[in-house]
Formats: C-alpha cells, sequence, structure tokens
C-alpha cells in the first residue's frame, strides 16, 4: 500500500490488520481529518448472541469510536425477515417478529460492553432498520430505488455467483437483500448524515451498492471499508470449533469457556489475534507474538485475559485464569468451570457417564461420548475412563465430579440440596 494515512482510525486500521478494502482511501483520509464521521455496520438477528466471528468488526466500530469518531449498530428487524443470501449454500430460516425483537434486546447487552452509547458527537447509536423498511410502499419503492439497480451487475458478485455456480437455489426474496442494504446505507444519510459504512468483506460488493445508490439519488460521497475474513492458521472459519459457536453472551458460553478459546490458541495466531482483538499497544502485540517455545504460553494468558476483560469485565478474565491454574497446574476442580447441577429426581435409581458427559457439553451426542471414552479421551476425577457403561447414583455424587474431554475441557457435575 503505497498511500499512508494521515487520520488515527485509518493509520490503526492498517496497523493492526483490519483492512481487507477501501472504495476511496485518501478521500475518507481527509474527510476523517475534518471533523468526526459518522459510520455503520449492521447485524441481522438470527440468533440471541453474536459469536466470536463478530468480534473483529466489533472492535471495529471500538476503534472508530475511540479515535473521535460516531459509531451506529444497526440492528437488522427488518433485513432479518429476508436473509442474507451471502456466501451461504441455502436460505436461511426465517424468523417470527417476535423472535427478531427477542434477540435483538439480548444483543444489546453484548454491544453495551464495547461502544459507549452517551450523547455527544462520537456517542454511538443503536438504530433498526424495521423503522424504514416495515412501512415501504412496494410500488414506489420499485420505481424510486429499484430502477438504480442492475440484475446485470448484482449477478456478477461473488456471493450470488457461488451460489448459482453451484446450481444452488437463490430465492427472489434473498436476491431483494443486497436492494435493502444499498437502501439502508442511503437511509441513514439521510437521517443521521452516515458517511461511512463498514463490515466483512463477503459484504463487499452490497456496501458498494449503497455508495452507488446514494450518489444517484442524491448525488452524496459516502465510503466503504471492509475487514478480511479471518481464518485461524490451520485453516479454520474464526470462532467455529467442533462444540459450536463459541457466543458472546454468557448465558450460551461461560466466561472460563470464552477465555479458554483463546487461552487454546494456535501458537502462529497470536501475535495476529492481540493486534486485532485487543487494546494492547502494537509493539507489545508484536513482542508477545514474537515469544517462542513454552514463553508463547504467557502470551496466550495475556491474550485471553484482555479479550475476557472487554466482552465480561476484568473480574471474569482474572477468575477464568484463576480456575485454569487450578485446573491444570493443580489437578483441582476451579470454581468457574461450566457446571452441571442435577437434583436426585433426575439421577433416580442412576444416571450413565456418557448422559453426563453429553449433558455438560463435553460431547455432542451419545455416540460421541461413547467414542470420547473409546479413544482414551475421557477422564473422570483426573483418572482415565474406559467404561462407557457406567452408571453412578446419587452416592457417586454426593462430591463434585469433574468430568474431562481431553487435557483442555473440563466441567463439574453436582447434586442439588
Amino acid at each position: 500500500m503505497t498511500y499512508q494515512p494521515k487520520s488515527d482510525f485509518l493509520r490503526i486500521v492498517i496497523e493492526r490488520g483490519f483492512l481487507a478494502d477501501c472504495s476511496d482511501l485518501e478521500g475518507l483520509d481527509a474527510r476523517l481529518l475534518a471533523g468526526p464521521v459518522t459510520a455503520y455496520i449492521g447485524y441481522d438477528a438470527t440468533a440471541k448472541s453474536l459469536h466470536v466471528g463478530h468480534l473483529l468488526n466489533i472492535m471495529l466500530l471500538r476503534w472508530f469510536q475511540t479515535t473521535g469518531n460516531r459509531p451506529i449498530t444497526l440492528m437488522g428487524g427488518g433485513t432479518t425477515k429476508v436473509g442474507d443470501p451471502s456466501f451461504r449454500a441455502d436460505e436461511r430460516p426465517l424468523l417470527t417478529a417476535e423472535a427478531i425483537d427477542a434477540n435483538i434486546d439480548s444483543l444489546k447487552n453484548v454491544f453495551a460492553k464495547y461502544l459507549d452509547y452517551g450523547t455527544g458527537a462520537t456517542g454511538a447509536v443503536m438504530l433498526n432498520n424495521a423503522e424504514w423498511l416495515d412501512g415501504l410502499n412496494y410500488l414506489e419503492f420499485l420505481r424510486d430505488i429499484g430502477r438504480h439497480f442492475s440484475v446485470n451487475r448484482m449477478l456478477s458478485f461473488e456471493s450470488v455467483k457461488s451460489r448459482l455456480d453451484r446450481e444452488q437455489s437463490l430465492s427472489f426474496l434473498e436476491f431483494n437483500y443486497m436492494i435493502l442494504q444499498a437502501y439502508d446505507f442511503l437511509e441513514l444519510h439521510r437521517r443521521e448524515g452516515c458517511l461511512l459504512q463498514m463490515g466483512g468483506s463477503d459484504q463487499w460488493g452490497n456496501i458498494l451498492n449503497g455508495v452507488d445508490l446514494a450518489r444517484r439519488v442524491m448525488d452524496a460521497e459516502l465510503f466503504a471499508l471492509t475487514t478480511p475474513l479471518l481464518t485461524t492458521s490451520d485453516g479454520k472459519k474464526m470462532g467455529k470449533t467442533a462444540q459450536g459457536a463459541t457466543w458472546l453472551n454468557a448465558d450460551l458460553l461461560s466466561p472460563y469457556e470464552f477465555w479458554q478459546f483463546w487461552r487454546n490458541a494456535t501458537d502462529a495466531d497470536v501475535g495476529r489475534f492481540l493486534k486485532l482483538y485487543t487494546e494492547l499497544p502494537l509493539a507489545e502485540c508484536e513482542r508477545l507474538g514474537a515469544l517462542g517455545g513454552s514463553e508463547i504460553n504467557a502470551a496466550k494468558i495475556v491474550l485471553a485475559n484482555e479479550v475476557t476483560a472487554l466482552c465480561h469485565g476484568r473480574e471474569a478474565a482474572e477468575a477464568a485464569e484463576a480456575t485454569a491454574r487450578e485446573v491444570f497446574e493443580r489437578g483441582g476442580m476451579g470454581e468457574d468451570l461450566p457446571t452441571l447441577s442435577l437434583s436426585a429426581a433426575e439421577v433416580g435409581d442412576g444416571i450413565s457417564i456418557v448422559q453426563l458427559i453429553t449433558r455438560t457439553g463435553l460431547a455432542k451426542s451419545g455416540k460421541d461420548a461413547k467414542r470420547l471414552i473409546a479413544e482414551g479421551g475421557a477422564r473422570m476425577n483426573d483418572a482415565a475412563l474406559t467404561d462407557a457403561g457406567l452408571v453412578l447414583g446419587t452416592a457417586d455424587l454426593a462430591s463434585p465430579l469433574k468430568l474431562s474431554a481431553g487435557r483442555k475441557r473440563h466441567a463439574l457435575v453436582v447434586l442439588e440440596g
């Protein structure tokens, strides 16, 4: 990259590895230097929590605000009713309006940890695109907005081409999504003076549609900026594990399990993750990422602590580290481990070890639990488990029972009362 930005935001974005594409880097840089800019990222409410795959762009919004600008988190109360087809093999299941509203209420809790929704020139704003999409007149929308879109150009977007090349159905409902997203950008410019839309690189075509639409309808100069789609060094999609998504809400994934996700990062990812997911100085990220041998484990603990502190608070990060030390260094139980509480009635005449491994989340199914035991990966109170037919009674659960899957995943089973 030959151009060296002068604005704090773009300098940080480039130095820390956030930038994939920008529609006009020099123009955006000049606008950022002229005073606070308003930018947004959209989030469809398809689940009650975001996951680690969303965290890159949440951190981008945080840096945007800390460098003196105004972020908008746009909740897709309207677009969720359609579903984003980008790089999907099938159509998203459609949610009811009540389910979408419940998901939005839950998502608000995550954003409040990263952004300041106070008043003032840089106070973050949360909006819902249902405000303007739900009441659209279809014929007027087609006439005033739809006429600016070329179907030929929309078919050329990689997100659409990849679906059609695989001869997978793309419904007219989904095809409209990119028009609605472009209209969001236009509407946010009208309502909030928004000049910049940011998102993952899979949204590049959709965001450029918004830039083009605003130019055609209002002769406005808007900007697009995207982040890279991250994979771990071993090629896995960021945030996806064998156990499922790494959620940001504590009620779906405990702070300890969240901490463990980052503590278990591969050596090659540590430096990059420190730059993207923490606010540690760049030089410190590079120093920690360059550590080798057993020293890299200290850097992983710093990574886990810093990311967990942002998402769940410093106390939760410290508690997770203390639990990890108790479990791994001293072989103890650890107070913060994921816990399955059972009543005496649930245990009844006995409960199988396969059920317990499955219900604690250490295995996805009874079949997986049996395989874990057969392959020597399961432990009970730090002793190897070899009998998949083992049945435990209330007497066996009089004290907390520690179950382990491999060396890094643990859970407790306790008897209530």
